[in-house]
């Protein structure tokens, strides 16, 4: 059977255009760390996708030694993500990489249940237990109505995407809608280490309301 690639099979929540566009994002299942810092300097940051692939991949691969869950079907592992704020703001700014708060997240295929969650924490406390699996939080999340772009280029570089997703919100009578729960997001389709800066590729969705004029 071919694998399921949800980067493939819903392209609207992870292949949008360089242009703008409104997008309802469904409920979803992810596997998230919070933490706080500078992600190019954080210990706390690497420790925290180091975690989130070793869950990942305990799950994918569970097939291997029969330990799949009821429902498990095969797949891709889905690109990471990352929820991004800092206190006393909207959106967020990146001439203050310290104070950013974050979840990191990958998300997980449908058969995953807080059993499934458990065990994987339990294999992979096992087997690296260098890892705090404490951590690590099974989070159905509803992101709900926001706008989102394909941002290209170095992550530094991010701020111009963010001001067309602004403009874009104005004149299509969206407002910007951060709050509890609903944050700067963003979606590495790119690896790196692997990839020229100047030709990742990442996913900025930022939440929305309609505005009442």
């Amino acid at each position: 059977m071919e694998k399921l690639d949800y980067k493939k099979q819903f392209k609207e929540l992870y292949m949008p255009s360089a242009k703008p566009s409104a997008v309802d994002v469904p409920e979803m299942i992810f596997f998230a760390v919070k933490g706080c810092g500078d992600p190019n300097t954080s210990a706390e940051y690497k420790g925290a996708l180091e975690l989130l692939y070793a869950m990942s991949f305990t799950v994918k691969m569970s097939k291997m030694n029969g330990s799949q869950p009821e429902g498990y079907f095969e797949y891709v592992v889905p690109p990471l993500e990352g929820l991004w704020y800092q206190e006393g703001i909207d959106g967020i700014d990146y001439s203050r990489k310290n104070d950013f708060k974050w979840i990191s997240m990958i998300r997980q295929p449908e058969f995953v249940t807080e059993e499934v969650f458990e065990n994987a924490k339990a294999a992979v406390q096992k087997k690296k237990p260098h890892l705090d699996t404490s951590k690590v939080q099974l989070m159905r999340w509803s992101e709900g109505l926001c706008i989102q772009l394909m941002h290209t280029g170095p992550y530094d570089e991010e701020p111009a995407s963010i001001e067309k997703l602004r403009r874009f919100a104005e004149e299509n009578g969206f407002e910007e809608d951060f709050s509890e729960g609903r944050y700067h997001h963003e979606i590495y389709l790119s690896d790196p280490r692997k990839c020229a800066p100047e030709r990742l590729k990442t996913v900025i969705r930022h939440p929305v309301k309609i505005r009442k004029d």
